[in-house]
């Protein structure tokens, strides 16, 4: 596993507990909701952006 891979796995675990605890109303669901779905986000947006092809350069 490659050190983005630990980092995106930790960032959705921290994000889903905080989530969590908003369900529980022990923080605001307004702050936890944003955040669970920012990191998301990012996930997806960084994996579904690795192997694309840009195109041939002309140098």
């Amino acid at each position: 596993m490659s050190l983005k891979t630990i980092i995106a796995i930790l960032a959705f675990m921290f994000a889903f507990y905080i989530q969590l605890l908003g369900m529980l109303n022990l923080m605001p669901l307004l702050l936890t909701t944003p955040l669970l779905f920012i990191v998301l986000l990012l996930i997806v947006y960084s994996y579904n952006n690795r192997r694309r092809f840009r195109g041939f350069h002309r140098n």
